[in-house]
């Protein structure tokens, strides 16, 4: 493994950080309703369902943030 990737590996997020990443994340939610909307408009089912793909990875990516924060959380509680 390269010293840049083990490195990379091994880094903590901070949670300021890992706020902003979901703050980010949730505001590409919006972008993903105006297409299903859209969508679901032009009845267009090839791009509603991949608005639903991109819903589901939001959901997936602010569930691994979240997870995240939980451990930065038990981190301080350990630490102090």
């Amino acid at each position: 493994m390269s010293g840049k990737l083990a490195k990379a590996k091994n880094f903590k997020k901070s949670k300021p950080g890992t706020y902003l990443s979901i703050g980010t994340t949730l505001f590409g939610a919006v972008s993903v309703v105006k297409q299903a909307k859209k969508a679901k408009g032009e009845q267009d089912m090839l791009q509603l369902v991949d608005a639903v793909v991109s819903a589901a990875a939001i959901v997936t990516g602010v569930a691994l943030l979240v997870r995240e924060l939980r451990r930065l959380n038990d981190d301080d509680v350990l630490a102090g």
